[in-house]
């Protein structure tokens, strides 16, 4: 096996188009060598707990609306091209990810982070919910075979959040500066919503390279 670590927000669309990608190479190679897992890395470590109005937050980060539009006609080019219709009239505000963060890493434990995360970036890219709100992402678990009632005790208290600040700044401390970011085999970053195309060449010389250790 291969380790596959990613660096990702679940409010960063590039990080759900880079999944989406990713995913489609996975499918075509189901004996790929990927063991994956899901890294924090928020987009905004500052957001209030309570989030912000999304508009007014694009808005002051871009300098007005019609640079936000500016900024973001890239993003919707890109869903579009990978057959996704992100609902950013639906999103009403930008929320603090350090509790979906604690989900996702949890999951993991569990063995259901793959699934969390598809779970994440559907309720807040498609269907527009609030994943800052404990009860939120205690349905996204509950629909991801957890047990919502432990998720919502967890939530209610500080466990692991330390845990989630302390592996943000690490990624920093490496250089990770936006994300998606992908390092193959605890050596080979790879950053940005890499087109499908380019993992199944990983996964092909990945595939070659074992062959000829194995030869």
């Amino acid at each position: 096996m291969v380790k596959l670590d990613i660096m990702s927000d679940p409010i960063c669309p590039w990080c759900y188009i880079g999944k989406t990608h990713l995913d489609r190479a996975l499918e075509q190679r189901p004996d790929h060598p990927f063991l994956i897992t899901w890294h924090p890395f928020q987009l905004n470590p500052d957001m209030p707990k309570g989030g912000m109005d999304r508009r007014g937050y694009l808005e002051t980060k871009f300098g007005g609306k019609d640079a936000a539009v500016k900024a973001y006609a890239p993003v919707v080019e890109n869903a579009e091209k990978a057959g996704l219709k992100i609902n950013f009239e639906g999103i009403e505000k930008t929320p603090n990810t350090l509790d979906a963060h604690r989900l996702i890493h949890w999951a993991g434990i569990e063995g259901h982070q793959n699934a969390v995360v598809d779970a994440m970036f559907t309720a807040y890219f498609v269907e527009g919910r609030d994943i800052g709100d404990a009860d939120v992402l205690a349905d996204i678990a509950d629909s991801c075979g957890m047990d919502a009632s432990v998720v919502l005790r967890l939530l209610a208290t500080d466990e692991d959040r330390r845990d989630i600040v302390d592996r943000d700044a690490a990624a920093r401390g490496m250089g990770v500066s936006s994300v998606p970011t992908f390092i193959v085999a605890s050596q080979h970053a790879v950053p940005g919503a890499q087109p499908t195309e380019l993992w199944l060449q990983v996964m092909d010389d990945l595939a070659r390279q074992g062959a000829a250790q194995d030869a």
